[in-house]
């Protein structure tokens, strides 16, 4: 069973999971079809250019297009189009996920909207689930976890930089999500305060280092993810895994590819995002005799094969040392 923390382990939290709903950002916990008042709404331009704005009665938003009223925005229905006082016309609606992670304040790289929302399949998220996150960064994953285990939920995410704490924390108060996460200011090498998660996810530079903390806040079978950005760092998780009694072990890569949106002449769009990390996944399984049986069929052929040509090489080693001692030593042959 999950160990909750307590006022005392986590002085920073002033309220529980009900928080977001408090602080009036009603687009968290339902839709709504009309702008509401301290909720976030996007305004995109003709050229595709999206803000990101909190909406507050007296309040004021600037653009190099004009100006916007929020009074004069507030009750507008979500998908209208508005104009600055200069004419210029943007289109009200509600915020995605997607613009939710790319557009927080950030002092660190985010984690992509196309690797978050896999995460979020990979680690089997549901409303209601425990998940543990190390590596807080400025928040971006966090969010797409809150969302997925809200409103019954809760996301515990660790970071050890207090700049990153800080604007993480303003980050998920400013979409409401606040109310859903409790964080915690502190190396992932001292332990998780929490037990029986349901996943876990590491966003450090060594994973693998970290795997028996990861167990130890597991329930037993939950999911385990990690994303780390080069080959090399993957080798050194995948031999931890295996050492660590870890199995289902998956190595992903995500490529997403836009297309230019005109039906005549449909092709891709001249830049992608390619290359942005490799997602390693995986599950802690308890066999005294043989944890090695639950690796991959990819694994366990890869190991028959080094085993019998170690054998091989072997068996020749003995055939040249009994053949040297049939003949006797070398000697060179007189002129």
């Amino acid at each position: 069973m999950l160990t909750m923390p307590t006022s005392e382990d986590q002085p920073t939290e002033q309220a529980g999971p009900q928080l977001a709903i408090e602080r009036g950002k009603p687009w968290v916990s339902a839709h709504h079809n009309t702008a509401q008042d301290g909720a976030l709404v996007i305004l995109t331009t003709t050229g595709g250019k999206r803000y990101l704005i909190s909406l507050h009665r007296g309040q004021t938003f600037h653009t190099n297009l004009g100006h916007f009223r929020h009074d004069d925005l507030i009750g507008q229905p979500l998908g209208t189009t508005v104009h600055s006082q200069l004419g210029h016309p943007l289109l009200l609606l509600e915020p995605s996920l997607s613009d939710l992670i790319t557009r927080v304040k950030r002092n660190t790289q985010i984690i992509y909207p196309k690797d978050a929302a896999y995460l979020v399949h990979r680690l089997s998220l549901r409303s209601g689930d425990q998940v543990i996150e190390a590596g807080t960064g400025s928040g971006g994953l966090t969010i797409a976890l809150a969302w997925a285990v809200a409103p019954a939920g809760r996301v515990y995410t660790y970071e050890v930089r207090s700049d990153n704490y800080q604007l993480a924390r303003t980050n998920l108060e400013r979409v409401g999500l606040l109310g859903n996460v409790s964080m915690h200011q502190q190396s992932v090498a001292e332990g998780f305060r929490q037990q029986g998660a349901d996943a876990v996810f590491l966003d450090v530079r060594t994973p693998g280092r970290y795997l028996q903390q990861v167990r130890e806040a597991l329930r037993p079978g939950g999911f385990f993810a990690a994303l780390v950005p080069t080959v090399n760092q993957v080798i050194d998780l995948l031999a931890a895994l295996e050492r660590g009694s870890f199995a289902d072990i998956a190595i992903e890569e995500l490529l997403l590819r836009k297309y230019k949106v005109v039906p005549d002449r449909l092709r891709p769009d001249d830049a992608m995002v390619g290359h942005t990390g490799f997602l390693v996944s995986a599950r802690p399984v308890i066999d005294p005799t043989d944890p090695g049986r639950w690796l991959s069929e990819d694994r366990k052929r890869y190991t028959a094969r080094k085993e019998f040509e170690a054998k091989i090489e072997a068996e020749e080693a003995r055939r040249l040392a009994e053949k040297g001692e049939q003949d006797g030593p070398y000697r060179m042959p007189l002129p």
